[in-house]
């Protein structure tokens, strides 16, 4: 069990938690006259923010400044590892790794299985000093003491259970309803519909049943020189800001949670649709 726990620690520290690679220049917009706003003396501005429909329901995204890309649902940008995170959790400093889409599973298997490694020393500890006990027919606090490696461990597991056993409650009520550490402490869906609940059983299956998806990153290849943009290139530099609540003409975009695309700027509604969806139509 102790070999088990150090080699999910080890798969949850060293995967890649699901880092959007990052742009070397903001998006493109596609239609100037939507997508941007002119003011006269500056640069065009991106919108902050974008509206996307996830299962009917109508999310928010936002712009990442330092990654120069819509982030998509569900993700975050982790200021501590400075990257964007897919199905951002949390950073766990524990492990010294962000919590996400790629290793979340992982991170949830090592938890539970540091409890259940805490339950087995615990239990076996007083079975020893109940054998000493028998053997020498002694009172418990003097077997107690011919053991002080037990008493020692006793007290570590009972003080880690509160830890990794609460951890594994927590963890286990956030999987059954489909939400993130992230989304729990911040948009509390409580008070309002979670467009991710699919529920208790398909929330477990999507967990556990589910293929991890591949990285997006290379992190064998070497680096390329950033290559020289155009001056005149209307991309070459954005001042990103908020467009104000009074501008009702908001693009939208109709998000695939399945789907890879990368949210695009400039079109009033665009439709990801995942490839099943394609080649249906297709045929």
């Amino acid at each position: 069990m102790l070999i088990q726990v150090l080699v999910l620690l080890l798969l949850t520290s060293s995967r890649d938690p699901g880092i959007i690679p990052r742009n070397a220049q903001p998006p493109e917009p596609e239609n100037y006259e939507n997508s941007l706003e002119f003011v006269s003396g500056q640069t065009p501005r991106l919108p902050r923010t974008k509206d996307v429909i996830v299962n009917g329901a109508i999310v928010k995204v936002k712009y990442c400044d330092t990654c120069m890309l819509y982030r998509p649902p569900r993700c975050s940008h982790c200021s501590i590892c400075d990257n964007c995170v897919e199905r951002f959790d949390h950073h766990c400093p524990w492990v010294g790794q962000c919590i996400g889409l790629r290793n979340y599973r992982f991170f949830f298997m090592f938890v539970f299985s540091s409890t259940l490694l805490c339950l087995y020393v615990h239990g076996f500890c007083w079975v020893y000093i109940k054998k000493i006990m028998d053997s020498e027919k002694s009172s418990i606090w003097k077997a107690m003491t011919n053991t002080p490696a037990s008493i020692v461990l006793i007290i570590y597991t009972f003080l880690s259970l509160w830890f990794v056993g609460g951890l594994s409650i927590f963890h286990l009520y956030l999987i059954s309803t489909n939400q993130t550490t992230y989304e729990n402490f911040r948009y509390q869906y409580s008070r309002r519909a979670n467009p991710y609940n699919k529920g208790t059983v398909q929330n477990f299956l999507e967990i556990f049943c589910t293929g991890v998806p591949p990285s997006k990153n290379k992190f064998r290849a070497k680096v390329q020189r950033k290559a020289e943009t155009p001056s005149h290139s209307v991309s070459a530099r954005f001042i990103v800001s908020n467009l104000g609540n009074d501008k009702r003409d908001q693009e939208k975009v109709s998000w695939d949670e399945r789907g890879d695309g990368a949210l695009s700027t400039g079109s009033n509604r665009i439709t990801l649709a995942d490839s099943d969806n394609m080649m249906g139509n297709r045929q």
